[in-house]
């Protein structure tokens, strides 16, 4: 099964979970930039949340089915059709041999999430298919999709038994908001800053920049007053540093980020509001929220709790009554 690329839009790659364990050489994370809406495109499809999708950037492909196969897209609202019919998010659809689909600019949000069912084939390098093109390796041959490039897609145990259990699958359109408030735990190098500066940056708003790719999101605002120069000695970078540069602008690093940096740290985003940036658009309004990183830890698990209560809906729910008066 394959699909064939007839116009790859502005910006395509394949994504999954990410590449894990070689940041000591230099090789960041990549994968998805919004997890959520990645995977539950694979759960349209029956894939495992981990199976390689397409990720669309702001204005979306065109493809030819060159097989039978079932397909559902997430994220970005980006006006869809398969040969000019309307293709929604968080459905799931059959397409035939022959059929094309074709993507629009995106109209609510920025980044969409395309998964076909058994996902798409590419070879795993170092234990991910992602796209680095920093480093030209992953995805399809280490870069951008381009015109011409025929994609294999892996086998569904669906495609055989099973499709119109897939069809039938629906998952939850998010509607993506120009005003964007995010957890923060502060750190590791919040003591850099004054009292002000701290105080500036947790009640102030800032505004996302034309300046924003998979490596970060650059936003302008209110100064951020430092006790001294924010130079630092190079230290380790995660997905949601947020640095502030020598000009007191912050920074929010993202999945293709540096695996170093030399700017002091002021914040780490918390993992699970990655989704709302990775959706971000140049004017959208930031706002940053404190929260203690042992709060953090009981919503993520009433959140396991809750996900095996749903899948399970017989069993007695217990959770921990602190973590539901967090929130």
């Amino acid at each position: 099964m394959s699909i064939r690329i007839v116009n790859p839009g502005a910006m395509t790659t394949v994504q999954d979970e990410g590449r894990f364990g070689y940041m000591d050489s230099g090789i960041s994370e990549s994968g998805a930039m919004d997890k959520y809406s990645y995977r539950k495109a694979n759960y349209l499809v029956g894939n495992k949340k981990d199976e390689a999708a397409l990720e669309i950037t702001l204005m979306g492909p065109e493809l030819i089915f060159l097989s039978d196969n079932v397909f559902g897209y997430m994220g970005a609202e980006m006006e869809a059709t398969l040969d000019g019919e309307d293709v929604l998010r968080g459905r799931t659809y059959l397409a035939r041999e022959g059929q094309t689909l074709k993507f629009g600019f995106a109209k609510n949000g920025i980044r969409a999430y395309l998964a076909f069912a058994g996902g798409v084939d590419v070879p795993v390098v170092l234990g991910s298919r992602s796209t680095n093109i920093k480093c030209s390796i992953g995805g399809f041959e280490g870069r951008k999709l381009q015109a011409g490039d025929v994609l294999e897609i892996g086998p569904s145990r669906y495609l055989n038994h099973g499709v119109n259990r897939l069809l039938k699958r629906r998952a939850e359109q998010k509607i993506y908001q120009s005003e964007i408030q995010v957890r923060v735990i502060l750190g590791p190098q919040d003591d850099y800053f004054t009292e002000n500066g701290l105080l500036d940056f947790l009640n102030g708003s800032y505004k996302v920049s034309t300046d924003i790719d998979r490596m970060g999101i650059r936003l302008e605002g209110k100064t951020i007053e430092a006790k001294a120069p924010t130079d630092i000695v190079s230290d380790g970078i995660t997905f949601g540093s947020i640095q502030i540069t020598s000009s007191g602008m912050p920074i929010i690093l993202m999945a293709d980020h540096q695996t170093t940096g030399g700017y002091a740290k002021i914040a780490t985003v918390v993992s699970e509001d990655l989704q709302y940036l990775a959706q971000a658009r140049p004017g959208d309004v930031i706002r940053f929220q404190k929260v203690d990183i042992t709060d953090v830890q009981k919503w993520n698990y009433f959140d396991f709790l809750t996900s095996i209560y749903e899948s399970n809906p017989g069993l007695e729910m217990i959770y921990y009554p602190e973590a539901v008066h967090a929130r």
